[in-house]
């Protein structure tokens, strides 16, 4: 990737204090999305996180001392402003032409544990989005780790992966999240499922979106990135994580979607570079 624009001065970086403790449990309301969201990257079943079985008992927080950040820890924060002061870029403009204000998210680089305001949040889950404090979470060793775990690697795999977790925020900004967590209450489980897919999808074209506009202003994608980002969309797909951990595949349990899926919708906002396209929630994109 080249960027050379500006680092986003919306990055909060927590990784000189370590989390420890018990922390408030999530779950019910938005929670319930948060949930179904941080376990994205994680292959982790939903029900697992709502039942509090990950990560054994909630540790009470407090605040320790830890080591102040390496050069190479530096060089992932640089990195990650520098795609985050993309996506504020795109958005922006976008919101601008519709007459909008983007409220730039805050991104929280973490080590090991923290705090959200969706609760107690530990590395493990994977990078993920809080709407109620409108804040993305990321540990860089664990994403790094991850990504290596499911064999997404490269700067933009890893920028997708922040780009999608952006791609929450906007759903937050525009209703959808709201909208879908009123959907969701009461429907059986296969349902519920199949609408938190349709956001984690949506969220996926988004990405996509970013990508395109920011090429088409800023020149940033170089030759193998789109390889990368349709790898990295591939790794994560619901049925691919399930064959991983031995499991059958089973599309009802689905809260993400397949590989082919997300490869689609993806692909689908960097070819149009179109919010609109992204509308998969609509009856022809099923």
């Amino acid at each position: 990737m080249r960027l050379d624009g500006p680092e986003s001065g919306n990055v909060e970086d927590r990784r000189g204090r370590r989390m420890s403790g018990r922390g408030v449990a999530v779950g019910g309301g938005l929670g319930t999305v948060v949930l179904l969201v941080i376990a994205m990257l994680l292959g982790v079943d939903p029900g697992e996180l709502l039942n509090g079985q990950i990560g054994g008992p909630q540790p009470q927080v407090t605040q320790q001392q830890q080591r102040p950040a390496s050069t190479q820890d530096d060089a992932g924060r640089r990195f990650i402003a520098q795609v985050l002061g993309e996506t504020e870029q795109v958005w922006n403009a976008e919101f601008a032409q519709r007459g909008a204000r983007y409220e730039e998210p805050v991104l929280v680089l973490f080590s090991g544990a923290t705090q959200s305001g969706c609760g107690y949040a530990q590395a493990q889950m994977g990078p993920f989005y809080c709407p109620t404090d409108k804040r993305v979470y990321i540990d860089l060793d664990f994403m790094a780790e991850l990504q290596q775990r499911l064999g997404a690697n490269g700067d933009f795999a890893a920028a997708y992966i922040v780009a999608h977790e952006v791609g929450h925020h906007v759903q937050n900004l525009i209703g959808v999240l709201g909208r879908v967590e009123q959907a969701r209450r009461g429907r059986d489980e296969a349902t519920s499922n199949a609408l938190q897919v349709r956001v984690e999808l949506q969220a996926d074209c988004l990405a996509g979106v970013w990508a395109r506009r920011a090429q088409e202003t800023r020149n940033i994608l170089e030759r193998g990135d789109v390889e990368e980002g349709l790898n990295a969309a591939a790794a994560v797909g619901d049925d691919r994580i399930q064959r991983g951990r031995g499991r059958y595949v089973s599309p009802e349990s689905f809260t993400h979607g397949s590989s082919a899926q997300r490869v689609q919708w993806f692909r689908r906002g960097l070819d149009s570079g179109r919010l609109e396209s992204c509308d998969t929630f609509s009856e022809a994109s099923r």
